[in-house]
């Protein structure tokens, strides 16, 4: 993670998950809209690093990136009330992407409860497809990333696994689970990046899951116990960030707050 200061997708057996499987098909998504606030951000920075994810600006006028390129930050878990716009920092994440990079160089697939929440999401060829985590598809999705990521060799593209709530894929069955952890452990070492949101009321269903994440982007959470229970502290202001739109992050001992334009 860092800001400026510093600073042929072979994805087959998840392309044929694109119509999901038996008679319900993984959603697909509408056609591109005009263009927004963060087109003319990204614009203004100028081009980034082909391995830079933009996840937002700093206060200071600066862009926070995410190196694909760099597998120690892990996966990420985005935290927050709910409203605090977890679903919108996925969706902001996954429309810079797509803004940033061709479709050879870095593709996405959503996992979600909530499908609906996803059907506006402009429809290109970075688009795997959008899943229903209680459909089998989801699983499939899952496994195939899995045995993809395990046989992936040399700089072949990024991949963004986006789950809008970790709460809802802990009800899979066994296997699914191995994989899925698998990707959590092992998958940025193979330039795949799960990102994952989690409603921070609900984090003691999942706290043996928490542990794994190193990377944890906060967003409005209100009661301070559960935000330190989550790894935030009393200097983090996390009950003062606007909602939908200002998230925080702790970059070397310090927090660092930054907003998403609007997409």
């Amino acid at each position: 993670m860092t800001t400026n200061r510093q600073f042929n997708l072979a994805l087959e057996a998840i392309a044929k998950l694109k119509l999901g499987t038996d008679s319900t098909p993984a959603l697909q998504a509408q056609p591109a809209v005009a263009a927004s606030d963060l087109s003319r951000v990204l614009a203004e920075i100028g081009p980034l690093p082909r391995e830079a994810l933009f996840l937002g600006m700093a206060s200071d006028g600066l862009p926070v990136l995410l190196n694909l390129h760099d597998p120690l930050p892990g996966p990420m878990l985005v935290i927050g009330d709910e409203g605090a716009g977890k679903t919108t920092f996925l969706k902001s994440i996954a429309r810079s992407m797509v803004l940033t990079h061709g479709s050879e160089e870095a593709q996405y697939a959503v996992i979600t409860n909530q499908p609906e929440e996803w059907a506006a999401v402009e429809s290109t060829a970075h688009l795997t497809g959008i899943f229903d985590v209680e459909h089998e598809s989801a699983g499939q999705l899952i496994h195939s990333l899995a045995a993809w990521a395990h046989s992936k060799k040399g700089t072949q593209p990024s991949v963004l696994l986006l789950v809008d709530d970790l709460e809802s894929i802990t009800k899979w069955e066994k296997d699914a689970l191995q994989d899925f952890r698998w990707l959590l452990l092992r998958g940025t070492t193979r330039r795949v990046w799960p990102i994952l949101s989690l409603n921070a009321v609900r984090y003691g269903q999942v706290i043996g899951w928490i542990e794994i994440f190193r990377t944890r982007v906060f967003g409005r959470i209100a009661n301070g116990r559960n935000a330190e229970a989550l790894g935030a502290d009393k200097s983090s202001g996390l009950e003062r960030l606007e909602a939908g739109r200002q998230f925080a992050l702790r970059e070397n001992g310090s927090w660092l707050q930054f907003h998403l334009p609007n997409f």
